[in-house]
């Protein structure tokens, strides 16, 4: 399993999948989610060196919810003693992830397991020093007892680094002219309440206070703790990053299309328009600031 971020609540940061969408054509999607993916490189570098000052020297990291592999090559090249098992619920996107890796030169110690989490897990043959779950614990209907199964897999001594929560995204200024000001905050608001039904509505669906500290010591892990990553790519945007807004306003659009006021969603369709003046597409004032955090914890030596 792994995760969408075009599907994730306020955060549309691609490396991954979202549970429980099989009718999305994850070959099709794969080289937008690696592209999305590799334009966060810059925070999940910072992650990583700081992950790097928690976690001596790890045998085996294991990405949980890889999708197509930036984040496990990036470990790959972060940590170059180490073992990287990709995990994804697409094969397709595992093979982009192995063609990576073999581009990069990190092939002869990268491996992908193909399944849904936390189950697919078991199929590791040695416990992880380093397990990294980038926002696909949120698609698991039980959180807590998804925790407990990723510290299961955890080797004595062994680290979980767990990627949930931070703070909305912001493309562009409040006021852009068109409508009326302030539209990202709005749809944030309904990006919430999406977020809350894709939850209750996931199998086996356990309301969960999202204390992920409080969480991460229930499962019987010590010495938490937090560290909030910020991407800043300031305007104008590059292409790359113009794309990923696009990318992912259009899938707001799709997915809150029918919450959304008249007003708002004419703003939308006037900035996804290439043809208009005001779309994102022409724009100079598309940026792209967006946070997330990263809690770990450790299993008992």
């Amino acid at each position: 399993m792994a995760h969408d971020h075009d599907h994730d609540h306020n955060h549309n940061h691609a490396h991954g999948h979202h549970h429980g969408h099989t009718d999305i054509d994850w070959a099709e999607m794969g080289p937008r989610l690696e592209s999305q993916a590799e334009l966060f490189a810059s925070l999940y570098e910072r992650a990583m060196a700081w992950l790097a000052r928690e976690v001596t020297e790890p045998g085996l990291i294991v990405d949980a919810g890889s999708g197509p592999g930036v984040v496990s090559c990036l470990f790959a090249e972060t940590f170059p003693g180490a073992r990287i098992v990709a995990v994804d619920g697409s094969e397709s996107l595992l093979e982009r992830a192995r063609a990576r890796a073999e581009r990069l030169g990190v092939a002869d110690r990268f491996s992908t397991i193909v399944g849904e989490l936390p189950d697919v897990l078991d199929e590791l043959d040695y416990p992880a020093d380093l397990l990294w779950a980038s926002r696909s614990l949120h698609h698991l209907g039980d959180q807590r007892a998804g925790l407990t199964a990723f510290a299961a897999r955890l080797a004595p001594g062994g680290t979980l680094a767990l990627m949930e929560g931070g703070l909305p995204p912001r493309y562009l200024p409040r006021d852009i002219g068109i409508g009326r000001p302030g539209l990202q905050a709005r749809i944030d608001a309904v990006e919430a309440e999406w977020f809350t039904r894709m939850r209750a509505e996931l199998p086996g669906h356990v309301a969960e206070t999202e204390d992920w500290p409080g969480l991460l010591a229930a499962a019987g892990l010590k010495h938490t703790r937090t560290h909030t990553f910020l991407l800043d790519l300031p305007a104008p945007a590059s292409e790359r990053a113009r794309a990923y807004v696009v990318a992912s306003l259009s899938h707001m659009r799709e997915r809150l299309g029918g919450v959304l006021d008249v007003e708002d969603l004419a703003t939308l369709d006037r900035l996804l328009d290439p043809d208009d003046e005001a779309s994102l597409h022409r724009r100079a004032d598309v940026f792209v600031l967006e946070a997330h955090t990263v809690h770990t914890a450790v299993r008992a030596g």
